[in-house]
């Protein structure tokens, strides 16, 4: 593991504000470059199976990019203690992450030729789209940027073994693992063929969902088409991807456009800041989020005009009906749809609760020990469920099993699951959670004040507003854009 700041012979810092790496932090090239980082690896069979069967990036593609921004930018830190933690934190992950895909073939998120073909990925995407953008990298500033991510690997990994040493031999690798070993993944086609048709709303454009839609129908056809022209010849063709009239031009005009921000002030496009915006919700209490509400309100108005002109479709139902106490309640069916079915796969099975336990622990920054007291409670969850609900035997809840029963989901190890989060939110250890302390609770996930009169927070009420929130199917709750929120 990295324990210092690992140098270049010339003495550049591979990590840290003066890497090569962070001259692409904030650089619009890296959307279109990112998603077909994504999908290069979605095309590998093992993360293709491990992402089919793990990720939330179908039913959460929002709260995914952020947690991917965040992580790699510890990653990238200059502080070697900040990049061990996140290392460590990764590796925890992933070591949950081993099955069988669709053909019976082991995958493990542990393997190292497979996490080494993830950097891969990342690096030549990231060389490919400043070549697409008529501003290719010289040699030089390559071979740095390859020691960069070399040094990622290697602080995963212990070392950087499993990709070629030389930026030389790197390209023959690169081509052999495109032409060997990728396929037309089940994964994959999710990202080019479904994800950018049906992508959800971010929680800052929750309220318009017409103008969303109709933006997305627009939106969504372009980046499937720029992100398939992009792709490698070879895998184009394994895979029979259909060569639409004028993508290639279409994606070399589109890397062009955003090679165009360099001649922008510096500090003008800022990532984190409009990841964080585009998560806030109109009651949150960040300081940003009164321009947001305005912003909200102006958005409702333009997708009520556009509903005049346009039919509701699936994608524009009307908000839920105002329960008695002036919070809105979530049908059976939205309520397995938002908050049940993290995979967005149609069951409830233990990926789906193991995904809400790694969106808890991440945004908490818990430990080894607390995290794994995390997961223990959610599997104690899973097995509560499985029982009451699996009426079939299929190792897993369909939508119409869990609408069937309508069952109280505040079992005992749910109750564990709330104190595991209470005991990690409540820092002093005094059995109560301050405003200071509930304000950090999840860090951008709540951004409100305690309603409590004395100023704090019991682990009996705490519990207890986990528990509605979990069984009753509340909205306007704190935990909607932790678990319900894309």
């Amino acid at each position: 593991m990295t324990t210092g700041t690992t140098t270049t012979a010339d003495e550049t810092p591979l990590f840290g504000p003066e890497s090569q790496f962070r001259d692409f932090f904030d650089d619009p090239r890296w959307a279109p470059a990112m998603i077909r980082a994504t999908v290069l690896e979605a095309a590998h069979p093992q993360i293709g199976a491990a992402l089919a069967d793990n990720s939330t990036f179908v039913a959460h593609p929002w709260r995914r990019l952020r947690n991917t921004f965040l992580s790699m930018r510890r990653m990238f830190d200059a502080d070697p203690a900040v990049r061990e933690r996140e290392a460590a934190r990764l590796n925890r992950l992933h070591a949950r992450m081993s099955g069988s895909d669709s053909r019976g073939r082991p995958y493990d998120a542990m393997d190292r030729a497979t996490r080494a073909w993830v950097v891969a990925t990342l690096f030549e995407s990231a060389v490919t789209m400043c070549r697409l953008s008529g501003q290719p990298l010289d040699q030089d500033t390559m071979e740095r940027m390859y020691a960069e991510y070399r040094a990622y690997l290697a602080a995963l990994d212990g070392d950087a073994g499993e990709l070629p040493e030389d930026l030389n031999d790197f390209w023959p690798y690169f081509d052999r693992v495109v032409e060997e070993e990728l396929e037309n993944t089940e994964a994959a086609r999710v990202i080019l063929y479904r994800l950018f048709d049906h992508l959800p709303a971010p929680a800052l454009l929750g309220g318009a969902p017409t103008l969303w839609a109709a933006g997305r129908a627009v939106v969504g056809p372009l980046l499937g088409a720029i992100t398939v022209a992009s792709l490698p010849e070879p895998y184009q063709r394994k895979a029979g991807l259909p060569e639409m009239p004028g993508a290639p031009t279409l994606m070399q005009g589109a890397y062009l456009a955003a090679g165009l921000t360099r001649f922008l002030p510096a500090g003008w496009f800022d990532a984190e800041t409009i990841i964080e915006v585009l998560s806030l919700s109109p009651e949150s209490d960040d300081p940003r989020a009164r321009t947001v509400t305005a912003l909200h309100a102006r958005i409702k108005q333009a997708s009520a005009l556009l509903r005049l002109l346009a039919p509701l479709g699936a994608d524009t139902a009307p908000d839920p009906a105002p329960g008695p106490s002036g919070e809105s309640r979530r049908s059976a069916e939205e309520f397995f749809r938002q908050v049940l079915d993290q995979t967005g796969d149609g069951h409830l099975d233990w990926p789906d609760l193991a995904a809400m336990a790694r969106e808890l622990a991440t945004r908490l920054d818990l430990d080894e020990p607390e995290e794994t007291r995390l997961y223990d409670a959610f599997a104690a969850w899973w097995r509560e469920l499985q029982a009451a609900l699996d009426t079939d035997g299929d190792g897993r809840v369909s939508a119409e099993e869990y609408a069937a029963a309508v069952p109280s989901l505040a079992g005992p190890a749910l109750i564990r699951v709330a104190e595991v989060l209470f005991d990690a939110t409540d820092k002093d250890g005094n059995g109560t959670i301050d405003a200071q302390e509930y304000r950090t609770l999840f860090r951008t996930a709540f951004h409100r004040d305690l309603t409590t009169t004395d100023g704090t927070y019991g682990r009996s009420a705490f519990v207890g507003d986990f528990l509605a929130f979990m069984s009753g199917r509340r909205t306007n709750s704190p935990y909607d854009p932790l678990l319900a929120d894309a």
